[in-house]
């Protein structure tokens, strides 16, 4: 039982990624583009300061979005599981304590965010402008974190149905609004009349959070049409069995998010060796490259719902084909977009910035970033499927030495071994993505078939 156009218990597996993965990446590429434009009109706008400032402020912002999506994993598998099994009571219990741990959590991140912000972005880089335009972005940030777990929340019970196509216009809508709100916060005026006082890169977070409240609206009217609603029963006292449910799915997939943001506050390090132009450029070239990632990301949302109810239903077989199916499509569909980028990275930079050595250190990151492209699939479409069989505890392992241990490492010999260069940390990356890849691709089909007693 889904939304009344899919069946993700009986319908052909190619039509069904179609019909969840298209909408979800569509989605995402205009949640990407919204941080594009973010840093488009920072460095064009401000200054090239406030352009690192949005940038080496990601890995922190990222952290926000992992617990996020975490919080959205481990409910949409839960969901998605209670579905196949037909008990829409126990789905509408698992969205309600869901949205109450939304809550609790916001308010967390914002305590520990503000306290402890400072300290992580000197980490990276002590220029004083930078920092202080980065700190006034992020507490903003931090203060609206609650609307961002709502709305994701709220998606989770949706995507769970099958339905990605409603977080997808408040996608599309947040990012007009955002090139709509960004430049008149920035500098206070509609055309020429002055209408507030300039906030600077505060606007750009304003916007950021604006966009997400209105967001919550518009998909509570959706989720109030859903087969769940009727079970859901909002209340503040936590159910410790539900909870501790979405916790033990949830929290391994926010571990493993985070790895992600460790990932990349280790690489801004390094490239940190190299300067703010140094930064400014790989994090810009970052913010280009996730454009690219949108249809894969969109492959594992379908992955996960998909999994979850034929998992809940006892269908098997049909689990293990949903991963094949994910991976054959990702390898295909990246190696087209990895070509993409090789070919526009100089072309992509010059949209962020004039400044030469700002496009040099992101245009080569980018050329370098396509070569490793088509491995990425092995992971995000094997991790969806153990987040849709309840097993996200391996995500978190894979995440913990793909993103942190074994870079760290390799960046480390390098630097010590070669010297501080720039082009040959990324190259030793693009063959550590393909090799962990291919080895995860065959642990994956051997770990499937055990649970799944095939």
């Amino acid at each position: 039982m889904t939304n009344e156009n899919i069946d993700l218990k009986n319908d052909n597996i190619y039509a069904l990624f179609a019909k969840i993965a298209i909408p979800s990446s569509i989605g995402t590429i205009f949640q990407n583009l919204y941080s594009v434009v973010d840093s488009i009109f920072a460095g064009k706008m401000i200054s090239e300061s406030a352009l690192a400032a949005i940038g080496q402020i990601f890995p922190i912002y990222f952290i926000i979005i992992a617990l996020g999506i975490g919080l959205s994993i481990g409910t949409t598998s839960l969901i998605a599981n209670s579905i196949g099994e037909n008990n829409l009571e126990m789905s509408g219990k698992i969205f309600s304590q869901s949205f109450i741990l939304s809550i609790f959590i916001s308010i967390f991140v914002t305590s520990f965010g503000i306290y402890f912000s400072s300290s992580l972005i000197s980490f990276i880089n002590n220029d004083i402008e930078t920092l202080e335009l980065s700190l006034k972005y992020i507490n903003i940030i931090f203060f609206g974190s609650i609307f961002i777990f709502l709305l994701m929340s709220i998606n989770s019970s949706l995507s769970a149905q099958g339905d990605t196509k409603s977080y997808r216009n408040v996608l599309i809508f947040s990012f007009f609004l955002n090139i709509l709100l960004n430049p008149v916060l920035i500098s206070g005026k509609i055309f020429s009349y002055q209408i507030i006082s300039p906030l600077g890169i505060e606007g750009i977070a304003y916007a950021t959070i604006i966009s997400q409240f209105i967001g919550i609206f518009y998909l509570f009217i959706k989720l109030k049409r859903t087969l769940i609603f009727k079970y859901i029963k909002f209340t503040f006292f936590p159910k410790y069995k539900i909870i501790k449910s979405i916790l033990s799915q949830g929290i391994p997939a926010s571990i493993g998010m985070m790895m992600i943001a460790v990932g990349s506050y280790i690489l801004i390090y390094f490239v940190g060796f190299f300067g703010v132009e140094a930064i400014a450029g790989y994090t810009s070239a970052g913010r280009y490259e996730q454009l690219f990632f949108l249809p894969l990301l969109g492959l594992s949302t379908a992955t996960v719902t998909i999994v979850g109810q034929n998992y809940g239903a006892h269908q098997y077989i049909r689990v293990l084909e949903t991963y094949r199916t994910g991976v054959r499509l990702g390898v295909m569909i990246l190696l087209i977009l990895g070509l993409i980028i090789f070919l526009t990275a100089e072309f992509a930079m010059n949209l962020f910035t004039n400044n030469e050595t700002v496009i040099k250190y992101g245009s080569d990151y980018l050329k370098i970033s396509s070569v490793m492209f088509p491995a990425f699939p092995f992971f995000f479409i094997g991790n969806a499927t153990f987040q849709g069989l309840k097993r996200a505890i391996i995500v978190m392992y894979m995440a913990i030495m793909r993103f942190v241990l074994i870079p760290f490492i390799m960046i480390y010999i390098i630097f010590i071994q070669l010297g501080e260069n720039y082009n040959y940390m990324f190259f030793a990356l693009a063959g550590m993505h393909w090799t962990i890849g291919l080895i995860y691709f065959y642990y994956c089909n051997k770990k499937y078939k055990s649970l799944l007693n095939l």
